[in-house]
């Protein structure tokens, strides 16, 4: 996706921009009059914080059809299971195994390097005061503890519409898994032309999220502003943190086990793996979009990898919603950073609940950038962590991003050379061929 605007700078220059004078500006006002001052505490509380709970908001607005769109598409999108027998039940395994590794190893590492922790808990309170009543409506629905019993029975909604009206996002994501299943399985014209509408609505939907973050640079310069007014230096401290810990476990995820599933996996040199795919690595972290870097991987899979072409095809275009592994791996960071900066403890239970959401948001979030800050926002809300603390991590989202949607695309092309081996007998697609849907 192109992010720039006609006659402008790039969206992500605007952000930083928005970030840096943001900070700038919150720093100067915490150095010089302190957060207390009358002026302050007015502007904050009627300008600055209401518009980035504006933006927020517009957020939580739309991640229900978003996530709901994007996971039925993706699991609807790999075709007859019977047909592609061995291929998409490995795809689906693979994808949820090496999500979960990419899930732990960000865990692990926030648990480890503790990167949120130590903040002063009554500027913690403060903040959460400012944001508390634009965020009440999702909050007060989060659960205060979890249980594995529990938790279970939950996964399945009685009405998923009230599932989704008290923002309940893992019962509605569990309702989308069984409805990509069920359009799967029930092929039919009928079936096409609903598959057909649930794409246009996921079409919809990211073209309004597109246009919500058109928004995030004056998004972002108000809620820095209000963050660097409340903490100051230690907000620059915790934020490089997170930064480190998160690009850290990207980089163990990338040149560990990827090179060991590729070894082990598809019984192919690591090395020559990644000379393979140095050109849709470089798109990928330039544009920060799986769906923009899909057409280089697959002109990579079939002229570096040399991989089965339909094999190739199946598995990168499902992969770019449905198999991102640094989306996961953020996504668990995240919210466990939050976690700490707010000093609320999560138990181990409650790690696994946000360890078994953030592999299905891995399937459920659309392939653009930004596109994982809406699933951020819900487990959030799901563990009992303030909503509102998104906004922290916003001003270095974009860096993150492009991280992480290397790593995605990388785990598409991993995924694929895995899935090819023993499918070279797959009869491959010429490009003037238009696959016909087998009969019904």
């Amino acid at each position: 996706m192109d992010d720039t605007k006609k006659g402008g700078l790039p969206l992500h220059w605007l952000m930083l921009i928005g970030f840096v004078v943001g900070l700038g500006g919150g720093m100067a006002v915490h150095l010089l009059a302190g957060a207390e001052a009358p002026w302050v505490v007015w502007v904050t509380s009627n300008i600055t914080g209401p518009a980035g709970q504006i933006f927020l908001r517009l957020l939580f607005m739309l991640v229900i059809p978003l996530l709901f769109s994007a996971l039925v598409v993706g699991v609807a999108e790999m075709g007859d299971l019977k047909s592609l027998g061995r291929a998409g039940w490995k795809t689906l395994g693979l994808t949820v195994v090496v999500s979960s590794i990419a899930v732990i190893i960000g865990l692990a590492m926030v648990n480890i390097f503790q990167p949120g922790a130590g903040v002063d808990p009554l500027l913690a309170a403060s903040l959460l005061e400012q944001g508390r009543e634009g965020a009440t409506a999702i909050t007060e629905k989060a659960p205060e503890t979890v249980q594995f019993g529990q938790f279970f029975l939950d996964l399945i909604p009685s009405n998923v519409f009230t599932a989704a009206s008290e923002n309940q996002i893992l019962p509605v994501m569990i309702f989308a898994l069984f409805f990509g299943i069920g359009l799967v399985m029930a092929k039919s014209p009928a079936t096409d032309r609903l598959q057909t509408v649930i794409e246009g609505i996921l079409e919809v939907t990211m073209k309004l999220i597109n246009m919500v973050i058109k928004l995030a640079p004056y998004a972002i310069a108000c809620l820095m502003f209000n963050l660097a007014a409340l903490f100051g230096w230690d907000l620059l401290v915790k934020l490089a943190a997170f930064v480190a810990v998160a690009v850290g476990a990207m980089l163990i995820h990338m040149f560990v086990v990827y090179p060991l599933v590729v070894w082990i996996g598809a019984r192919r040199s690591p090395l020559a793996f990644f000379r393979g795919i140095r050109e849709p690595m470089v798109v990928a972290f330039s544009t920060a979009s799986s769906n923009a870097t899909l057409p280089v991987a697959l002109k990579a899979a079939d002229e570096q990898l040399n991989l089965p072409r339909k094999i190739a095809r199946f598995v990168l275009t499902v992969g770019a919603t449905a198999n991102q592994n640094g989306t996961a791996l953020f996504e668990g960071v995240t919210v466990l950073f939050l976690a700490q900066f707010f000093q609320i403890e999560l138990s181990l239970t409650q790690q696994v609940v946000v360890m078994l959401v953030c592999i299905l948001g891995g399937i459920g979030t659309a392939g653009v950038p930004a596109g994982s800050l809406p699933v951020v926002a819900m487990i959030l809300v799901m563990v009992g962590v303030p909503a509102e603390g998104i906004g922290l991590i916003l001003g270095v989202d974009r860096f993150l991003d492009m991280c992480r949607t290397t790593l995605n695309v990388t785990g598409d092309l991993v995924l694929a050379t895995v899935v090819s081996r023993g499918e070279d007998d797959v009869p491959v697609v010429a490009d003037d061929e238009v696959p016909v849907a087998p009969a019904t």
